[in-house]
């Protein structure tokens, strides 16, 4: 019998309220984008259909509340997740100093099986703002945390401008995907430590 094939693959993106992670699903999904603010009360999701090998997706990306008294979504809110997107504003240092804080809630809630290799991504957004200029996050910096927690690929991006956005996610979906098989080709109650496969130390062939 045929391994079953799970079409849907459920991504969570998480960060400060205010960072954009709203725009860039938006810009993601719908290529469109709004100056207009508006707060996620909760969580909301997109989706989008990609295609990656002969095989059809659901990519299903879960856009959260950044404000504190939304941070606890609860667990079913998070269980399932394939890959997890952290994004930071590069031009607010307090976005990107809590990103430790978001990874470190998304390992606790969702408590994936295996969490030194569950796949993350990084997004430094709004690069576009005051053309570069009012940027107090370093792409250098970040890309040294990123490699510090395992080397998680991660993205410079403009929300705005749809700047590396299509580039991202397919990133994001790549990890999704490889999260997804790896859940479905070991037996869930199986837990064998010693012959624990080896990962790509990049996480993503972009």
């Amino acid at each position: 019998m045929p391994p079953r094939r799970r079409t849907l693959l459920k991504v969570i993106i998480l960060g400060d309220s205010g960072v954009g992670k709203t725009s860039l699903m938006n810009q993601y999904v719908n290529k469109k984008f709004s100056n207009q603010y508006k707060a996620t009360i909760g969580a909301d999701f997109l989706t989008k259909e990609i295609q990656f090998e002969d095989r059809l997706f659901t990519l299903q990306i879960w856009d959260t509340a950044g404000q504190e008294r939304f941070q606890s979504l609860g667990v079913a809110f998070y269980r399932g997740a394939d890959c997890c997107v952290l994004v930071h504003d590069v031009n607010t240092m307090k976005s990107f100093d809590n990103l430790n804080n978001w990874r470190e809630e998304f390992l606790i809630q969702a408590s994936p099986t295996d969490p030194e290799t569950f796949p993350f991504v990084v997004l430094g957004n709004k690069v576009d703002v005051d053309g570069g200029n009012s940027r107090v996050v370093s792409e250098k910096k970040a890309r040294a945390w990123c490699a510090s927690k395992g080397n998680i690929p991660y993205f410079e991006t403009s929300a705005k401008e749809g700047l590396n956005v299509e580039e991202a996610f397919q990133c994001i979906a790549k990890n999704a995907l490889k999260s997804e098989e790896e859940e479905e080709i070991y037996l869930p109650d199986t837990i064998d430590v010693a012959s624990r496969p080896q990962q790509s130390s990049s996480g993503c062939q972009c």
